[in-house]
C-alpha cells in the first residue's frame, strides 16, 4: 500500500487503553503494552485524536457474576478503567465512555454514544483505528465506522487482541477486510 498522508478531515480513533485490559489487568491482552509506542508516534500527525474507553457500571450483563462472559473489568471510576500512564494523552481532545448501558456490549464506540455526531461535526471523513481489542472493540468500531459513512482504517501495529481462540485475530482481521475497512502499518502513515 502506498503511504497515506494525514488530512486535516482524518481521526485517530484510539480504542480502551485501558488498565485492566493490559498485563496486570483483570481483561489483560497478553502484548497489549507494544500498541503505545506507535500510538504515541502518529498521534501528532493527527488534527483530531479521539479515546474511547469501556465504563462499566457494576451490574453489567457482560459480567460473569451477573451471566455474561467477561471478568470485571473497566468499573467506572476505577483504576482500571483508567487509562495506561504509555500513553501520551496531551493530543487528545475528546474521551469518549462506552459500556455504559448494563445491557447492551458496548463493543463499538458508536454504541450508545454520540461519537458520529461529534464526528461529522468536526468535518472528519476517514477514520484512523487503534487500541485493544482487535478481535472485539477495534473490530466493532471499524466495522461500525463504515455504516455511519466514514472511510476506516484499522493501524494493526497499534492495535493487539483478547484471542480467546487462537484464530480470533486473524478471524477479526478479515472480517474487518470484509465489510471494508483497510488494513495498514503506522509506518505507511505521514
Amino acid at each position: 500500500m502506498a503511504p497515506v498522508k494525514i488530512e486535516p478531515s482524518d481521526a485517530l480513533v484510539i480504542v480502551d487503553p485501558q488498565n485492566d485490559f493490559l498485563p496486570g489487568g483483570s481483561l489483560a491482552v497478553a502484548d497489549g503494552n507494544r500498541i503505545f509506542e506507535p500510538i504515541n508516534l502518529v498521534m501528532p500527525l493527527f488534527e483530531h485524536v479521539l479515546a474511547t474507553r469501556d465504563w462499566h457500571p457494576e451490574d453489567h450483563a457482560y459480567f460473569e457474576h451477573n451471566g455474561g462472559i467477561w471478568p470485571l473489568h473497566c468499573l467506572a471510576d476505577s483504576q482500571g478503567a483508567e487509562f495506561s500512564p504509555l500513553l501520551d494523552t496531551t493530543h487528545i481532545e475528546l474521551v469518549m465512555s462506552k459500556g455504559t448501558d448494563p445491557d447492551t456490549d458496548g463493543y463499538s464506540a458508536f454504541a450508545g454514544t454520540d461519537l458520529a455526531e461529534q464526528l461529522h461535526t468536526r468535518g472528519v471523513k476517514r477514520l484512523f483505528i487503534c487500541g485493544l481489542a482487535t478481535d472485539y472493540c477495534v473490530k466493532m468500531t471499524s466495522i461500525e465506522a463504515k455504516h455511519y459513512g466514514f472511510e476506516a482504517f484499522v493501524l494493526t501495529d497499534a492495535a493487539a487482541a483478547v484471542n480467546l481462540k487462537p484464530n480470533d485475530e486473524a478471524n477479526a482481521l478479515a472480517d474487518m477486510q470484509g465489510h471494508g475497512v483497510t488494513l495498514m502499518s503506522t509506518a505507511e502513515l505521514h
